[in-house]
């Protein structure tokens, strides 16, 4: 079974997914993640093409399509929380709401080296990442039913990874997730007072101040946030305004595989091989925030767990001061 359900109190949706308890568990707990073996058995190691769905896109230096030989590679993912081949069907039940599971969930394979973290990978490798990316998103853009992409990945068993081999996931809604409706409605609201965007804003600001830059290059910033949910919270924005990450040229994505590099490998030395969570919030095309939003990555470390006052009260208590965890990584080289 999947579907969607909205909570009548707040009005957040969640995702019932039945079969995703068939997922496999093959990450072993260990920080750092074991590095070795696993390979022969794993999934998305090259030869093994014909344990994942048919592939939707690659990048290869040779082969054929769901053989060996290509680089970067992306597929349904075999135990979906949504499924394109669903009908969009909106109901009620006395005071609820449902929804038919309609989306897309696949995986982005992000090499073919089994033990490499995405920060260990030459930054070419990692563009290709970035376009593929965008070449989902593009194309997922042309279903009617859905309204918004999901880009994420989880490294590493505490951050909800199930298998060792680098990947990043996306999910397609058929709504814009709450989380997003929420910083498109602050930047609406800045837009409406200022008439400018508040990201803008924010990366004018912390490079006159400083004290929480962590990178800067020609075209992006990597920024601690002024108020970070977490320790080594990690913002990595275009410094031109971009609101879709969809309309990223070839120059915005070389510079994104640059910093992102850079970034990741920053925190992985200062963390010591930290598992982590990133997600890429754009804008949704269903809405007109064109000048209003602007896309961005943020990096979240797994050090401190949510516990029963944060899921209580939705404050996050962090330890770190993001003036100190800048101050840090400026000090260290990937």
């Amino acid at each position: 079974m999947r579907e969607l359900r909205k909570d009548p109190v707040v009005g957040r949706w969640i995702i019932l997914s039945s079969e995703r308890r068939l997922r496999p568990s093959d990450f072993q707990d260990a920080d750092p993640p074991a590095s070795n073996g696993g390979r022969e058995t794993c999934p998305f190691c090259p030869g093994h093409e014909a344990h994942t769905p048919p592939e939707i896109l690659a990048f290869r230096d040779h082969g054929a399509p769901n053989e060996p030989g290509w680089t970067t590679r992306v597929f349904p993912n075999k135990f979906p929380a949504l499924r394109v081949e669903e009908t969009l069907e909106r109901r009620g039940e006395g005071l609820y709401d449902r929804m038919s599971g309609v989306g897309a969930h696949e995986v982005i394979v992000e090499s073919p080296d089994h033990e490499k973290d995405l920060s260990e990978l030459p930054a070419e490798q990692i563009e290709r990442v970035l376009e593929a990316y965008k070449e989902r998103i593009l194309d997922l853009k042309k279903d009617t039913r859905l309204q918004y992409v999901l880009v994420f990945k989880n490294a590493g068993r505490k951050a909800g990874a199930s298998l060792e081999h680098g990947h990043s996931q996306l999910i397609a809604t058929p709504i814009v997730p709450r989380v997003v409706m929420e910083e498109l409605e602050g930047s609406r609201a800045h837009w409406e007072a200022k008439e400018r965007c508040v990201f803008c804003d924010m990366i004018d600001h912390e490079r006159k101040d400083g004290r929480r830059v962590v990178l800067e290059t020609e075209g992006f910033l990597a920024i601690e946030p002024y108020a970070p949910r977490f320790p080594f919270e990690t913002w990595i924005l275009p410094r031109r305004h971009r609101a879709g990450y969809e309309d990223a040229d070839a120059q915005d994505l070389e510079g994104f595989a640059s910093i992102l590099k850079e970034t990741l490998g920053r925190i992985r030395r200062a963390l010591d091989h930290p598992h982590y969570n990133f997600v890429l919030h754009t804008a949704p095309w269903s809405t007109g925030e064109r000048d209003s939003y602007h896309w961005h990555l943020e990096i979240m470390p797994k050090r401190t767990p949510a516990a029963g006052f944060e899921w209580g009260s939705g404050f996050h208590i962090n330890p770190t001061a993001p003036e100190e965890a800048a101050d840090y990584l400026r000090g260290l080289r990937a």
